[in-house]
């Protein structure tokens, strides 16, 4: 491949979306067993990061006489928590005890597709290579992606000839939608927190977690955010879900349990479909949708129409305090399954960290589910973080990370 005959430009949506969608087309974006699961984009090659702060598209272009699209890569900008430490600016003693996140710039690289035929020829290098310097050039410090680790060519290219370094390795837990609604324990009240109760919520509660972004309010604000779900036990807040307080006399006085998480709308940005499986695997998921729709006191667990396109609502910002916290959690599950059920989703999924507390509460089918995802990290200067936390790339896994809808 001669080097004048690529061009890496900034995508061009007059003129390359029909390009760009031949090219996700021929690619996978992952695997389970013999199954390929393939991502439609819904006619917007952007879609994915059109909600972050700051992003970017690259298309690589052959020419130079029949131009042709053989390659595409995303990116985003954002600023998150890298780590934490005690404030010491308090007026007192006990508010320069209060542990405060420290933030850094991070860019995140998704979509990195090259075409089938034109693989081996340095072209994800060169894409890859192009948006660092974008990224470089907005002041991010750190720049990370995630894969499957049985990826081995994209490991290979980022950990051996990018200078990526294995980071963390969250799981990702995929519950179907069933054609029953599922029941939710009436030991449990749930709310629905406004936006602004969210916000300062998981701003009191979970600035401090690793991945944690700052711009949580736009985050929350956002049309494809459906809600925060807020559950305590029903003897808290006895005449239910009318007696919410507010949420200053929440975490002025909390109860001794709840949980939380919020719902994004996966489902208007990307729909999935399944490629592959048996004759025999096809009719028994549409018969047990069948008899489930047909039966739905019998509670049959049955399989979504997953080899048709079917959209998703992505679980995020779990979390809770207390000794029933877990029951709380599996209870906002139930929640979200019915809510994705009213929207026509097939599945609900989150991702998590791998040692997270609630991880095992969370319901889910492994079949669907990935155990171990994996996320690389490179450092791309000098920290500039507000703080010191020195190199984030070898900091110790926390308990839990926050995963940003924005960039499931």
């Amino acid at each position: 491949m001669s080097e004048k005959s690529l061009v890496i430009r900034p995508f061009d949506p007059e003129r390359d979306c029909l390009g760009v969608e031949m090219v996700e087309r021929k690619c996978e974006v992952g695997t389970s067993g013999k199954i390929s699961l393939f991502t439609d984009l819904m006619g917007d090659p952007i879609c994915r990061i059109r909600h972050s702060p700051a992003f970017l598209m690259l298309v690589a272009e052959m020419g130079p006489e029949k131009k042709e699209i053989v390659g595409l890569i995303r990116g985003c900008i954002k600023t998150v928590t890298c780590g934490k430490r005690l404030s010491r600016n308090g007026k007192n003693a006990a508010e320069k005890n209060v542990t405060v996140p420290i933030y850094t710039k991070l860019a995140y690289i998704l979509g990195l597709r090259v075409s089938p035929c034109h693989r081996r020829m340095g072209i994800g290098l060169k894409l890859v290579s192009r948006m660092e310097v974008w990224f470089r050039e907005k002041g991010a410090e750190y720049s990370y992606m995630a894969t499957d680790k049985d990826n081995e060519a994209s490991l290979k290219l980022f950990t051996t000839r990018l200078g990526y370094s294995k980071f963390r390795t969250p799981s990702v837990l995929v519950q179907p939608v069933f054609a029953h609604r599922v029941r939710i324990p009436n030991r449990v009240t749930i709310f629905r927190l406004n936006p602004y109760d969210a916000e300062t919520l998981y701003r009191h509660r979970f600035s401090t977690t690793e991945f944690f972004p700052r711009d949580i309010d736009s985050v929350l604000n956002n049309k494809l955010s459906l809600g925060t779900f807020l559950a305590v036990p029903s003897h808290a807040y006895p005449h239910g879900a009318e007696s919410w307080p507010g949420i200053d006399s929440f975490l002025c006085d909390p109860p001794e349990s709840w949980a939380v998480l919020s719902i994004w709308n996966s489902k208007e940005v990307f729909r999935l479909r399944v490629q592959g499986g048996s004759w025999a695997k096809r009719v028994l998921a549409r018969t047990s949708r069948v008899v489930d729709q047909a039966l739905p006191w019998l509670k049959i667990p049955s399989v979504p129409e997953i080899f048709r396109p079917f959209g998703l609502h992505f679980l995020y910002g779990l979390g809770g305090e207390g000794a029933e916290s877990a029951r709380l959690t599996r209870a906002l599950c139930r929640h979200a399954h019915n809510l994705a059920k009213e929207f026509g989703c097939g599945v609900v999924a989150t991702e998590v960290a791998s040692c997270e507390p609630l991880r095992l509460e969370i319901p889910h089918w492994k079949r669907l589910s990935c155990a171990e995802d994996l996320w690389c990290i490179k450092r791309l200067g000098e920290d500039y973080s507000d703080g010191s936390v020195g190199d984030w790339t070898k900091s110790v896994p926390g308990p839990s990370i926050f995963v940003d809808p924005r960039e499931f």
